[in-house]
């Protein structure tokens, strides 16, 4: 499981933690800038809004500014959170869209309870689309890669134990991370996700965050052996930080 940071100034959450490496759009099949043709209705997510939404793709929103207002409703509803960007990891906050209604955007949001979704204001950022999608099925113990209608690359995961299960829904990736270690238990990326841990509160100081991370020890791949997270192998999450874009989707079944 990816740790949360811990207080500012102190060493991060995951091991001698060296930088923080954001994915950019310079890489043309995997999101272009622009809002939606047609802004209005429900658009690409993790979990597929219809076969039109699927086909365009999942949208993305990245704040311009240095908050994001998320109301219970749009259009005068209750703020609910207000959301700093950059994250803590120093990652531009992004959201994954679920639908569009005017100037507003309903979001996925990256705070518990997991599933959490929010109203905020087309204004407050900048919209983009990515083709790629990554399905994790725990019964398989293995992950796909697929844009658009195409899988691109699939392979062996860990997942949590009985104890601290990896919890099932729809995701996205929040930041990439670089341990400054790549021998260590993270592997040589992290890609921190949403969604948060339904059985620990807390871990090692931190919010009890999950992450799709690389891994030192291969033989653990397959098996239920995380704290909740999802290892793959470092070749495997190389391939991913190398493509993947943040606010990309992710779907986790049972």
């Amino acid at each position: 499981m990816r740790r949360s940071l811990m207080p500012r100034g102190t060493a991060g959450t995951l091991p001698a933690l060296a930088a923080i490496a954001v994915l950019t759009a310079a890489t043309a099949c995997s999101s272009s800038s622009g809002a939606p043709e047609e802004p209005s209705g429900e658009v690409g997510g993790a979990g597929g809004a219809g076969e039109a939404a699927a086909s365009e793709g999942a949208h993305i929103a990245t704040a311009v500014g240095d908050e994001v207002e998320v109301r219970s409703e749009p259009d005068g509803g209750e703020v609910v959170h207000t959301l700093a960007s950059p994250n803590d990891f120093g990652a531009d906050r992004t959201f994954l869209v679920r639908q569009v209604r005017g100037d507003w955007l309903e979001v996925l949001l990256p705070v518990r309870p997991n599933g959490s979704t929010g109203w905020i204001e087309a204004d407050d950022v900048e919209l983009t689309v990515t083709a790629f999608r990554v399905e994790i099925d725990m019964s398989e113990f293995s992950f796909t890669v697929v844009e658009g209608g195409e899988e691109l690359r699939t392979g062996p995961i860990g997942i949590g134990t009985a104890e601290t299960p990896t919890p099932p829904g729809e995701y996205y990736f929040t930041e990439l991370l670089q341990p400054s270690d790549p021998e260590g238990d993270y592997g040589v990326y992290a890609f921190g996700l949403s969604g948060h841990s339904d059985t620990l509160e807390t871990f090692a100081g931190g919010p009890g965050q999950l992450a799709v991370h690389g891994t030192n020890d291969n033989s653990g791949l397959g098996g239920e052996v995380s704290h909740g997270c999802i290892r793959v192998s470092n070749d495997d999450i190389s391939w991913m930080a190398e493509r993947l874009p943040l606010g990309t989707p992710v779907e986790i079944t049972e």
